[in-house]
């Protein structure tokens, strides 16, 4: 396992929060015609205020040098932060094609969920997919999301606490 694959939790995601959603399709159609890409992170469903265990997709990262056309997107691994909740990625296909292609099935190892997201991106505009390319099924999940500017509220103890989850 290389480093970019251990930086990706595998398992144990519930679903996806409703306004993460909202988001990336707000963003891939704001992109459009060329494709939209970013990373997956996730949350403790505990921390969201869920009486379950497991992770829910909360936030899209977009990582700064990404190239996109209208046919492909491309990341610059030098980019991708070490991110210990990370989970897996999101993309655009502008023709609305919602199955992945070989070059999306070669980036789709790492993480264990894939969004596609197809042209005219509306609520069911979109298909996840585990890491070999099969359709799983991702709940929507309607929950509060912590504010943003929490997001760079952190100290050594609370890295260290992620550390240790993890």
């Amino acid at each position: 396992m290389g480093l970019l694959d251990a930086l990706f939790r595998s398992s144990g995601i519930l679903g996806i929060a409703e306004e993460t959603l909202d988001f990336a399709l707000e963003s891939a159609g704001e992109s459009h015609p060329d494709e939209y890409m970013g990373l997956l992170r996730a949350s403790e469903a505990s921390r969201l205020g869920l009486d379950r265990e497991g992770l829910v997709v909360t936030d899209v990262l977009v990582i700064p040098g990404t190239e996109t056309n209208s046919v492909s997107a491309t990341v610059r691994t030098s980019q991708v932060p070490n991110d210990v909740n990370a989970v897996g990625s999101v993309h655009s296909h502008p023709n609305g094609v919602l199955e992945p292609s070989v070059e999306d099935l070669a980036s789709f190892g790492r993480g264990s969920v894939h969004l596609i997201l197809g042209a005219p991106y509306r609520n069911h505009d979109w298909q996840a997919f585990d890491s070999a390319g099969e359709p799983r099924d991702l709940e929507v999940i309607d929950v509060s999301l912590p504010d943003p500017e929490d997001f760079f509220d952190f100290d050594q103890a609370d890295i260290d606490e992620e550390l240790r989850e993890w």
